[in-house]
C-alpha cells in the first residue's frame, strides 16, 4: 500500500489494531502459563459442623429442635426406635430433618405415633424411617434430610450437612 492510497479510517484501524496486539502481548508474558479453568464438577457447599449434643439426650418420641445449617433453617433430631437409612448413634436410630415442607415451605410437625412428618397446611406427609421420603399430599419433593455425624467415644451427634434443598433456596448455604 503506497502512502497515497492511505485514508484516514485505514491509519486508524492499522494503528488500533497494533495497539490493541501490544496491549496484549504486555498483559500476558510469553513465559506466563495459562490458568488451569477450576474444577466445579465437585463443588460441594461448605457446612458448619453444629453440635446437637449426645446421643443420650435424645429421647424416643420426643424430637429435639435446632436450626441448621443457619438460623432460618428450622429442624427436628428424632431418636425412631428403629434403624433408619442415615441414622446414627449406637442403634442407627437417629435422623434429623429440615422442618420446612418442601411444596410451599410451611412448617411440618412430627408425629411420634406413626414416625411421619406432616405439613397442616396443605397435607403432604413424609416418612421418617424411610429417608424423608413423601408419602402423601401436594409435595414432589421428599423432606431435606440433616447429615448427621456420631462419635462413639463421647456420644456426641453434630449436624454436618444437608441431603435435598432446603424450601425457597437455590443454595443450602447462604
Amino acid at each position: 500500500m503506497s502512502d497515497k492510497n492511505l485514508t484516514r479510517r485505514t491509519f486508524l484501524k492499522l494503528s488500533g489494531g497494533s495497539v490493541a496486539v501490544t496491549a496484549v502481548g504486555i498483559a500476558q508474558p510469553a513465559s506466563a502459563a495459562p490458568a488451569a479453568a477450576p474444577d466445579t464438577s465437585h463443588t460441594v457447599l461448605p457446612y458448619p459442623r453444629k453440635p446437637l449434643g449426645t446421643a443420650g439426650q435424645i429421647v424416643q418420641g420426643t424430637p429435639l429442635q435446632f436450626s441448621y445449617p443457619d438460623a432460618s433453617s428450622p429442624c427436628l433430631a428424632i431418636k425412631l426406635g428403629v434403624p433408619a437409612p442415615g441414622g446414627v448413634g449406637p442403634n442407627q436410630d437417629i435422623v434429623a430433618y429440615s422442618m420446612m415442607c418442601t411444596h410451599m415451605g410451611c412448617p411440618v410437625a412430627y408425629d411420634a405415633g406413626t414416625n411421619t412428618f406432616k405439613c397442616g397446611c396443605h397435607y403432604s406427609m413424609f416418612d421418617a424411617e424411610k429417608g424423608g421420603q413423601m408419602i402423601a399430599g401436594q409435595a414432589t419433593e421428599n423432606l431435606p434430610r440433616i447429615h448427621l455425624s456420631y462419635d462413639e467415644k463421647s456420644g456426641r451427634i453434630t449436624a454436618t450437612g444437608v441431603e435435598g434443598m432446603l424450601y425457597g433456596r437455590q443454595a443450602n448455604v447462604l
